[in-house]
């Protein structure tokens, strides 16, 4: 769970024929009708020879459309010139068509690596469609050009984060964040960045930070409680993620994550209660049902806890605990060959984990297989759990699908 990123504001675009700042126009269309045609001869030749002094004298009038097309007709005469290309792209930027800009920056670069302002020119492109780990190359080129601009750190910051190069957007925007600790967006995302990156004591210090800034902000209380319980102080995050609820039960899921840190330390009641409260704003809450169905399970009420474990794993096939209460379940019924499958999805999921590894051993026990059910066993005693079963694997980040990666992050 993120809080929401805005771009940042930045009049950069740079021009090789010194044109000024980002411009916005509109085309007029023109139908010719056969009784025109001999004008618009004339006007396509003049056109034809349309040049770099015409084309600037039409951004000078704020006309950027037409002089993206004069641009072209620029460069269909000389395609080697790459200070057209570079001009064509700001023109079409101005115009926010993003992905043709992106497109005539990189023909330039490849004329000419030079030009001036060309990279940043074309990682904010990249930036502006949300391309974010396309953005990064120029950028970081960009900022090796210019260390000390504020805004292209602040743009490569927020691309690393975009990216999930989490412990890169905390190397990035921590000395920006030093020097403008009023900035509520940037310490937030910084802020996410370490928590993300793992680096709890940052987390921890500037979500505390925040919440001392903003003691209403549901998201800093539960920012905060990610952060305690991703370093093994589940306690203390109980009651970061209580004041977020009270602040806001609408705040997505906060019940949730209250739900899980009471299942986290076996308060069953209070989690059953949670989770409800969550499936009664988010019926399809996926975890929400597969960790109500474990209780149910744990509360041996094996039909009710399958009927919500088969509802969270058809929205969501990806839930581990889904998977291997199913195949615990199966176990029990002796439906050897459904249980098989849960629990070899399971392993496929989360091959570390000693529970599921466990199940397989009494499931290949009770087939007469013992080679396989006593090499399952033994792997369950031997593996030590791997995955982080944090809360902070539960509430991902708004800008990614996954959970990041533990490998460590290289420019």
């Amino acid at each position: 769970m993120s809080l929401p990123m805005k771009s940042p504001s930045m009049r950069v675009f740079h021009d090789p024929y010194n044109r000024g700042p980002e411009r916005i126009g509109n085309v007029k269309l023109w139908y010719i009708g056969l009784a025109g045609v001999v004008l618009w001869l004339a006007v396509a030749t003049a056109g034809a020879q349309q040049t770099p002094a015409e084309a600037t004298a039409l951004e000078q009038k704020g006309r950027w459309a037409e002089a993206s097309q004069a641009w072209k007709r620029v460069v269909a005469r000389d395609p080697n010139d790459a200070g057209a290309l570079a001009s064509l792209g700001v023109d079409l930027a101005k115009q926010q068509k993003y992905s043709e800009a992106a497109a005539a920056y990189r023909k330039a670069l490849e004329l000419n690596p030079d030009l001036p302002g060309i990279q940043l020119n074309l990682g904010l492109a990249e930036f502006k469609q949300g391309h974010f780990a396309a953005a990064v190359p120029p950028l970081q080129t960009a900022y090796a050009a210019d260390p000390a601009n504020a805004q292209i750190q602040t743009l490569l910051g927020m691309s690393y984060y975009g990216a999930r190069k989490f412990a890169l957007a905390s190397q990035t925007l921590t000395p920006l964040a030093k020097t403008q600790p009023e900035n509520t967006e940037l310490q937030q995302i910084l802020a996410q960045s370490c928590l993300w990156a793992k680096n709890y004591p940052c987390a921890l210090e500037l979500f505390r930070q925040l919440v001392q800034r903003n003691p209403d902000s549901a998201e800093a209380h539960i920012l905060t409680g990610e952060a305690l319980d991703g370093s093994g102080r589940t306690e203390e995050a109980i009651p970061e993620f209580e004041a977020a609820a009270k602040i806001s039960s609408q705040q997505p899921n906060v019940l949730f994550g209250l739900g899980y840190l009471y299942w986290k330390t076996q308060q069953y009641d209070r989690a059953r209660q949670e989770f409800e409260k969550q499936l009664t704003l988010e019926p399809k809450n996926a975890q929400a049902l597969a960790y109500l169905g474990d209780i149910e399970w744990k509360d041996d009420h094996p039909e009710a806890a399958l009927a919500l474990l088969k509802r969270a794993a058809k929205i969501d096939p990806n839930l581990r605990i889904a998977q291997v209460d199913l195949g615990a379940i199966y176990l029990q019924q002796k439906n050897y060959g459904m249980a098989k499958a849960a629990l070899l999805r399971a392993v496929t999921l989360a091959p570390s984990l000693p529970d599921v590894h466990y199940q397989l051993g009494r499931l290949y026990r009770a087939l007469g297989d013992d080679a396989a059910a006593t090499k399952e066993l033994q792997q369950a005693q031997e593996l030590h759990q791997q995955l982080d079963e944090s809360l902070l694997g539960k509430m991902s980040p708004s800008t990614a699908a996954e959970a990041p990666s533990n490998k460590e992050e290289k420019p």
